[in-house]
């Protein structure tokens, strides 16, 4: 299986960049130019290069935007036939990816891969006349002016920016600065090597709170490998979790349809009706086509319609720094209902195997146990060799006894 739930990412080989030229030549099997965007791995021009020989040998032009987020990438799209992000998004530097997207900015539907599954290995050559050509193009700036122009940020507004060594290096503390804000930026340079793991956990982050606290910051801001992610601190330094930030945004856009995935805390349900789908971003865009006026998973993905089917952490970082000049953030989190969410994950290397035999029609989609009091959802990662958890229920003594109930089912069927 090519794809998981989040495009094409593995750890690194050799043979990942022959896949790679096959891909690209497969996905502008349709015609039309692309932009072929990386975010700042040591693999990623490797990669990008073979990606977009493989569009070129097809007949198609690329336009190259160099290290950029996902959401640039996918904003620069907009006026091409298709997107491409070379990215392991959150995960550790040995791993790189292949994320293709669509002009809106969704990435590629379960149908799209369904065929580039079966187109990957065909021959998508052009003749030496047709071949593409290449084109540089300035997709930060793009998406920067697209960002400003519809969100009113307050100047003089003091925030700590930590980009985590990755492309939001790239636009996020520009952005800033040139709406007038106030960023304190930690790990800004696109090096490669991530001084912290990449997912923005709250473990991952200690020395955060403690910034934001001395700097007087309203907020803090904290961006994944390629920035599609975005998880934030309020101005007391408290690591905001995804599910209230999640309901932080619908509350302040406005928003009463709601799409979350399986693994969201029903608290949201108490603000929105909710749709919920499958973990990953692929399938919140998928559902947002359909149904809701926002939508987004705890893990910090965040998707606004109106201005793209990608998950937008930039766009999100800006937003938050618009709400934090018109509420205090950390009364409205604290006024927001909360429920015990308890997470956790297993290695196991044949987990999909093991998510089969405890009767998953799909290993990523999962299982879901649940009661009058709470729920378990156990599913396959769809990026590592692990087993998710993800419990919560009414107090404590609930979450902790679904937890539980989830890990017995893994220890039989294992």
């Amino acid at each position: 299986m090519l794809f998981g739930s989040s495009g094409i990412r593995r750890e690194y080989s050799g043979g990942f960049a022959d896949l790679a030229v096959q891909v690209g030549a497969a996905a502008a099997k349709a015609g039309g130019s692309a932009v072929v965007g990386m975010d700042a791995r040591t693999t990623g021009p490797l990669l990008a290069d073979a990606v977009t020989a493989g569009i070129l040998s097809a007949g198609s032009d690329v336009y190259t935007c160099g290290i950029a987020p996902t959401p640039t990438v996918a904003c620069a799209a907009r006026a091409h036939a298709f997107g491409v992000m070379i990215t392991a998004s959150h995960n550790p530097e040995e791993y790189n990816g292949i994320k293709l997207l669509n002009p809106d900015g969704s990435s590629f539907t379960s149908a799209q891969q369904q065929r580039m599954e079966e187109d990957v290995r065909g021959d998508h050559g052009a003749g030496w006349r047709e071949q593409g050509h290449i084109h540089a193009i300035d997709a930060v700036s793009i998406h920067k002016n697209a960002i400003l122009n519809g969100l009113d940020l307050p100047e003089g507004l003091s925030v700590v920016v930590d980009c985590g060594n990755g492309a939001g290096s790239a636009i996020t503390p520009a952005l800033l600065a040139d709406a007038g804000v106030q960023a304190l930026c930690l790990n800004a340079n696109p090096s490669g090597r991530f001084v912290r793991p990449s997912e923005p956990l709250e473990k991952n982050l200690p020395y955060m709170p403690a910034m934001v606290r001395k700097r007087g910051a309203a907020c803090g801001i904290v961006h994944d490998g390629d920035a599609d992610r975005m998880m934030a601190f309020d101005g007391k330094g408290r690591y905001i979790g995804g599910d209230h930030l999640l309901m932080l945004f619908a509350e302040y856009l406005g928003a009463k349809r709601v799409v979350t995935t399986s693994d969201a805390s029903m608290a949201i349900e108490e603000g929105a009706e909710v749709h919920r789908t499958p973990v990953g971003d692929t399938f919140v865009s998928e559902e947002l086509l359909k149904w809701g006026e926002f939508g987004g998973e705890p893990s910090g993905a965040w998707i606004f319609p109106k201005n793209s089917l990608c998950p937008d952490g930039i766009y999100a970082a800006a937003l938050l720094c618009e709400i934090a000049g018109e509420w205090d953030i950390a009364e409205r989190v604290a006024a927001m209902p909360a429920y015990p969410i308890l997470r956790d994950s297993v290695r196991i290397e044949n987990a999909r195997e093991v998510m089969a035999a405890m009767g998953a029609a799909v290993a990523t989609d999962g299982i879901r146990i649940e009661d009058e009091e709470g729920w378990c959802l156990i599913r396959a990662s769809g990026t590592e060799p692990k087993i998710r958890f993800t419990a919560e229920g009414r107090d404590a003594a609930a979450a902790k006894r679904m937890m539980d109930a989830g890990k017995e089912r893994l220890r039989r069927a294992a």
